[in-house]
């Protein structure tokens, strides 16, 4: 048998895990992390999300690590974690579609300011308000155009966006112009309405999302954050809220999670908070993708969406 340790939803959790991967692959040998009775040389595979520091170090015959989900930062700040071992990303066509789905449902929200019309539920009030634009007229611009990028900008085309890009190096999406490198960032700002953040998490890219950047975007420009809660700078972000220099924002990623209740974006007229959804797929299809990236890996195929140290991402 092939065992596996999983760390994701706690102790309570891994009744249903096991039932996943025992439908995806009979063959693992599933357990939860802190189980007494499974010594760490046995342990050939594992699932985590936030591992204990030098816990996964403590693993001898571990073979490749998966993170729960998209991103792998909850890894990496480990300073003992294993650099020798493939580290494989979240992914598959559940996390994408769902990241999508999240972006529409943001930039829409935004469009019909349902923040608005939200706010005045909560008090019972009717708070009437005509919509000032459609699809059309608002330009999405994402920022990081991987795979959930290029999902995002596909699903916000189809409901009529024009969508524009920014990343590293330059992409080919058909409809979509592709803006490349820090030199044509500003360009992309500029002519952004909606700005999407769903890049890595990097040194290059924590606090990105600041006071210069945000003053680049036009007036009344919107902001929808599912990347990484390091991206932004909270104070910056809401000092161009109360100047009505952005009209609002849509988060989803924290510094802190869960999001302290002192934190003032609760309560910012301003701003949507989700915790932390965006592109979670369900257990069933994320036990299927990791068992199906075992079987690659035993047969000497290659593994999806693994990490790369020198790009940090």
């Amino acid at each position: 048998m092939v065992k596996l340790l999983v760390k994701s939803g706690g102790e309570k959790a891994l009744g249903h895990w096991r039932e996943c991967f025992r439908a995806a692959d009979p063959r693992l040998d599933v357990h939860f992390w802190d189980d007494p009775a499974v010594r760490p040389e046995e342990v050939d595979y594992v699932v985590v999300w936030e591992p204990q520091p030098g816990r996964l170090a403590k693993l001898p015959n571990l073979r490749v690590v998966f993170s729960s989900a998209a991103g792998v930062d909850h890894i990496t700040c480990d300073p003992a974690w294993p650099r020798h071992l493939p580290l494989v990303r979240m992914g598959g066509e559940g996390t994408a579609q769902r990241m999508g789905e999240y972006v529409v449902w943001a930039c829409l929200s935004l469009l019909r300011e349902m923040r608005h019309f939200a706010l005045g539920q909560a008090v019972a009030e009717w708070r009437h308000k005509e919509a000032r634009f459609d699809a059309s007229m608002r330009r999405v611009g994402i920022m990081g155009l991987g795979n959930l990028g290029r999902r995002a900008a596909e699903m916000l085309r189809g409901v009529g966006f024009p969508v524009q890009g920014w990343s590293r190096s330059r992409k080919d999406l058909p409809g979509v112009r592709s803006f490349a490198g820090a030199a044509e960032l500003p360009a992309f700002l500029a002519s952004t309405d909606m700005l999407v953040c769903l890049l890595p998490s990097t040194p290059e890219t924590a606090g990105l999302i600041d006071a210069r950047l945000l003053s680049q975007l036009p007036c009344g420009a919107e902001l929808v954050n599912a990347g990484r809660g390091s991206h932004l700078v909270v104070p910056d972000l809401l000092a161009a809220l109360d100047s009505g220099h952005l009209a609002g924002a849509v988060l989803d990623v924290f510094e802190e999670e869960p999001l302290p209740p002192a934190s003032p974006l609760w309560a910012h007229p301003g701003v949507t908070i989700t915790p932390h959804v965006a592109s979670m797929s369900s257990r069933p299809e994320r036990a299927r993708y990791i068992a199906d990236a075992i079987a690659a890996f035993e047969a000497g195929r290659p593994l999806p969406n693994l990490y790369d140290p020198e790009r940090g991402y």
